[in-house]
């Protein structure tokens, strides 16, 4: 290892150090590249290793997984969308899963590890989904769908609620009566197909997000009937509800003051556009004390964004573990 570096991050030493804007909102600061032409003592190399390795600063580049299912996303939906172009339907709590005709998986591509029985029978068609066990259960699906040796007790609350079947190849009008064939044929009552309908108004729209969120649900999904199914972010598919939330990558954890000294104070991440700012409400005590990790995915919830793009008012909702860390 050499004895000096060039470094692109934010040094633990005053003589190097870039001071961090604290606020709600604010970039997190363009770090500057240092240079250090003197060599480091020993001691002091393995301390500054050790002090970027402990922020996650220094990690070697990774990719999102090989093997991820080429899925259809959502884009946020805007009033005046012409409503009769679409099918509405519960957006449901849970975890992305994607029946690839021989296993179960992630939006990532992990593995999903179920009980045989909850797969036995299924087709070799490709199904795509969520993997829910009811309103207001996210943290038992997620629990559940992330362990090696799957837990039958639990596994007996989780439903497969079926949105889409990607290789068909028709039209979302044509795919929707195939499906419910499908889950018809599969004859499982944890496998059930999602109850599309139609919604004339913005208003009625409105009106029946409501109804679903005072129920417990956490939004509504709108799909395009004239749409083939196509991987990626498109308004193919909307989604809608009552507040603003979104996904980034943990890039640091940065530390805490005042009663958070000693533990993490916030988070710098990530968004898909390289952006990237500092996410430091929204966590418990228990979240601070062990942080999510750096590479991770975590969804904040947010109002708007100012002129720049960056989230007003973001708040740390939850980690994502059906996205690859990278």
């Amino acid at each position: 290892m050499p004895d000096s570096y060039q470094f692109y991050s934010i040094h633990p030493f005053s003589g190097f150090s870039t001071t961090l804007t604290h606020g709600e909102g604010m970039a997190a600061p363009k770090p500057r590249r240092v240079t250090g032409t003197t060599p480091l003592e020993p001691l002091a190399r393995r301390r500054w290793l050790g002090w970027l390795l402990g922020t996650g600063l220094l990690l070697p580049a990774t990719g999102i997984a090989a093997d991820a299912p080429a899925l259809l996303l959502a884009h946020v939906y805007r009033p005046g969308t012409p409503l009769a172009d679409y099918w509405v339907s519960e957006k449901y709590d849970g975890v992305r899963g994607f029946w690839d005709g021989q296993t179960l998986r992630t939006r990532g591509g992990e593995t999903v590890v179920a009980p045989a029985w909850f797969t036995a029978g299924w087709p070799a068609e490709p199904m795509d989904g969520e993997l829910w066990a009811g309103r207001g259960q996210f943290t038992h699906a997620q629990s559940t769908t992330r362990q090696q040796q799957p837990d039958d007790a639990a596994w007996r609350q989780m439903r497969f609620m079926v949105f889409d079947l990607p290789r068909h190849g028709g039209t979302f009008d044509e795919r929707l009566p195939a499906l419910n064939r499908m889950v018809e044929g599969i004859g499982q009552p944890w496998v059930q197909a999602v109850p599309q309908r139609k919604v004339a108004t913005d208003a009625a729209l409105q009106a029946l997000l409501q109804r679903t969120v005072r129920a417990g649900g956490e939004g509504l999904m709108l799909h395009r009937g004239a749409s083939l199914y196509r991987a990626g972010r498109n308004d193919d598919l909307l989604k809608l509800k009552t507040h603003e939330d979104t996904e980034a990558k943990v890039v640091a954890h940065l530390p805490g003051t005042g009663k958070h000294a000693g533990r993490m104070g916030a988070l710098l991440v990530e968004m898909p556009s390289g952006q990237r700012f500092r996410l430091g409400t929204g966590f418990s005590d228990a979240e601070r004390n062990t942080p999510p990790p750096v590479g991770s995915w975590v969804t904040y919830r947010y109002r708007g964004t100012h002129d720049g793009g960056l989230p007003r008012f973001a708040s740390f909702v939850r980690v994502r573990d059906d996205m690859p860390p990278r």
